[in-house]
């Protein structure tokens, strides 16, 4: 039999000895994001404490021709899930092998006792999965050429927004640095409060910036943060991943200021294109990206379940009161609990 019609293997990757491997595949793979490369799967193993797992499908030879990148979820709030990719908003099947490698997947799962497999991304959705192709929409454009024509790619209304924000006095910093990353978090940290969302662990941001192309933008006023963003890079895209701002970045328009110049920041460095991430289809967050001028597309998830599914949802009326409360804490307590509790929402 020819080498190429050979029957694909399917095997659990040694991330310690296959990463050059499987990050040079996934670097010449259409449709790889940061959140196939095993980079990412060891930060949130090492930031989160969720093992990493990783399969992937070879031909005969031992060339990779598909990934699965996994994280094994275990929550004892949330449940226990193999998830695809963990805190990420896409990952799935990466190359050839989708039944194969969602199989593999399944049985991995049932080995481990994790009764579900979440693929968020990745093509076809295997036979038989559960498809979700409604609950979320992404957006991505390219960069336009430079500072004016990026502004007159934004629909006049948000394009007046962020005239008034580069009118303000404000400062704009960018880099990896401890002390950077520690501002960032301060005020991410505060703007999931505000949103009644448990913060990740601080050890997720620098685990992923010290392992990943990644950096940090913070603007600030008077020398106090009041917006920041950590964003990945991968393949000429920047991905704005974790951003948020205090509650004084509303009136300094601190948020329009922080990814027009995140717009700046990634043509400098090269990027050609902006992924402004997922949002829920009819939320807020949802309308400022298309306010930008970003067009919603669907995103497919695919599910496989052994018993009800686990729920993560913020929006599940059973999370309503945890929600509200949670606003109300002060920061301090919101900060230490978050933590435990959001690294077993992935």
């Amino acid at each position: 039999m020819p080498l190429l019609e050979a029957p694909v293997g399917i095997r659990e990757a040694e991330l310690a000895r296959d990463s050059a491997a499987i990050e040079a595949f996934v670097a010449a793979a259409p449709g790889a994001t940061p959140f196939h490369l095993p980079a990412w799967s060891l930060a949130v193993e090492k930031g989160c404490g969720q093992r990493a797992r990783y399969l992937v499908a070879e031909r005969a030879d031992g060339r990779i021709m598909g990934v699965l990148p996994l994280t094994e979820m275990r929550s004892p709030l949330f449940g226990r899930a193999l998830v695809s990719a963990g805190f990420a908003v896409d990952g799935g099947v990466l190359g050839a092998g989708v039944e194969a490698l969602a199989s593999g997947a399944w049985a991995l799962a049932e080995r481990l006792g994790c009764p579900q497999v979440e693929l968020r991304g990745g093509g076809e959705a295997p036979e038989g999965w559960a498809v979700d192709d409604a609950t979320y929409v992404g957006f991505a454009r390219p960069l336009a050429r430079d500072d004016d024509a990026e502004l007159l790619a934004i629909p006049r209304k948000q394009r007046a927004e962020v005239r008034r924000a580069l009118g303000f006095d404000l400062e704009v910093a960018t880099g990896r640095t401890p002390a950077l990353l520690a501002e960032h978090y301060r005020v991410y940290a505060e703007s999931v409060r505000n949103l009644g969302t448990p913060v990740f662990p601080a050890a997720l941001f620098r685990a992923a910036a010290e392992t990943m192309d990644a950096d940090v933008l913070t603007v600030r006023h008077e020398g106090r943060a009041v917006a920041s963003v950590l964003s990945l890079y991968h393949a000429g895209t920047v991905y704005p991943y974790w951003g948020g701002g205090t509650a004084a970045a509303r009136a300094l328009r601190a948020n329009d200021r922080m990814y027009f110049e995140l717009m700046r920041h990634a043509r400098a460095r090269g990027c050609t294109r902006f992924d402004f991430g997922r949002s829920k289809t009819g939320t807020g967050a949802a309308a400022f990206k298309k306010n930008w001028g970003f067009t919603p597309e669907p995103l497919r998830y695919a599910r496989r379940s052994a018993g009800p599914a686990r729920s993560v949802d913020p929006r599940n009326p059973k999370y309503a009161a945890m929600v509200a409360t949670w606003k109300r804490l002060p920061l301090p307590v919101a900060n230490a609990l978050g933590p435990w509790l959001s690294r077993g929402l992935g």
